[in-house]
């Protein structure tokens, strides 16, 4: 089948906007797995509406459900085809939509997650039941696998990822499109970590001078883990737990570091470094554990000949598409890291992730649904 046909599809931008607007009003933070599970069940029924053979698959860690969806086709499921994926959990807490409500204002939506990444699923799923009710065959089978815990590195849930993505031939990743709205054709490889400091307890009034601070021992630790960002590997701490009475000398503090490189040798050494850190002193300890890892992607021939597929269907379109590495991790590590065709940043065009000002570009939907659709109609 070739494109055309895909991308004259009748996609309507407020029943779009609509039913995504349905998405983002149920809120999805990863920790909150009650939440998440709502929303897995809120996008299980509309791909179940559509004819999906849909399959909810138990969360652990004490993190959510999945979702994985198949779509009937005469090759059957066991064909390699098309694997849609994408994660629904956000780093917005219950609570958000008071602060970031959901509203249009001119060409724009405001709301927790509609751009990383509900937008950017939803017009999959959209792209999706625009081919269905038209009656157009593709190719290749498709699956839709929802995943619950990205935001927090996919701890959960990168063996499901990899073992669904072994048995297909492409996979395609609706995270936001990059800002010039081009996609990701690699990313790069992260680390993260664990850090805990042990003190001595004393009271902060009667006794300050017999107490050893871990909250200061870990501001050290900061300052020195922060000072190692180079060009080729960065480093930044972003969140820290300490204390609980402001009259104690604190005995523990907790904190989680993040490690980037564009090559794995990169963050590799960054490994090493963290993992060599020790303790400014005898009378506090300083621990450092390994945390989750995305692989580095680096684009490939058959990546390339998949990035030139959409390009192509984007200037049929109207518009034209750049690809680059990006930093920022994805499931899309895992898959491309894997070798399986990979293309990311398919999603929406916005900007403000994980602020209270995260917002999408209307206008963006109908064109990238259609983008989605003709990746769909065309891949074989």
């Amino acid at each position: 089948m070739t494109h055309a046909a895909a991308i004259a599809l009748p996609f309507d931008t407020d029943e779009i906007l609509e039913g995504l607007t349905r998405w983002v009003a149920c809120e999805s933070p990863t920790f909150d797995a009650e939440a998440v599970n709502r929303m897995m069940a809120l996008a299980a029924r509309d791909l179940a509406l559509l004819g999906a053979r849909v399959e909810r698959i138990p969360g652990r860690m004490g993190l959510g459900d999945c979702v994985r969806a198949r779509f009937p086709h005469p090759m059957g499921d066991s064909a390699p085809g098309i694997l849609v994926m994408a994660h629904l959990d956000t780093v917005h807490p219950i609570g958000t939509l008071a602060k970031l409500p959901i509203r249009r204002e001119g060409g724009i939506c405001y709301g927790p997650g509609i751009c990383d990444m509900k937008g950017g699923t939803y017009i999959a799923i959209e792209a999706i039941r625009q081919m269905l009710r038209a009656g157009m065959p593709t190719p290749l089978p498709i699956t839709v696998l929802l995943t619950s815990d990205e935001e927090i590195g996919s701890p959960s849930t990168r063996d499901l990822i990899e073992a669904e993505a072994a048995r297909h031939r492409y996979v395609l990743v609706p995270e936001p499109a990059r800002p010039d709205g081009g996609v990701v054709t690699g990313r790069y490889a992260i680390a993260r970590f664990n850090l805990k400091t042990t003190g001595r307890p004393s009271h902060a009034g009667a006794r300050l001078s017999e107490g050893r601070s871990a909250i200061r021992e870990m501001c050290r630790q900061i300052i020195e883990i922060e000072n190692m960002t180079t060009e080729d590997c960065t480093f930044s701490v972003g969140v820290i737990h300490g204390g609980q009475w402001v009259n104690c000398v604190t005995t523990t503090c907790e904190a989680e570091a993040l490690s980037m490189a564009k090559r794995q040798e990169d963050l590799d050494a960054g490994v090493a470094k963290m993992l060599a850190l020790r303790s400014s002193a005898n009378d506090v300890q300083l621990e450092v554990t390994r945390g989750v890892t995305r692989p580095v992607w680096e684009p490939d021939a058959k990546v390339m000949k998949l990035y030139d597929q959409a390009r192509y269907i984007a200037n049929a379109i109207g518009f034209d598409i750049a690809h680059q590495s990006s930093g920022g991790g994805s499931d899309g590590n895992f898959t491309g890291a894997m070798g399986i065709p990979t293309l990311d940043g398919l999603g929406v065009a916005g900007a403000k992730m994980h602020t209270l000002e995260e917002h999408i570009e209307i206008a963006s939907l109908v064109p990238r649904a259609k983008l989605l659709a003709g990746l769909l109609a065309t891949l074989a």
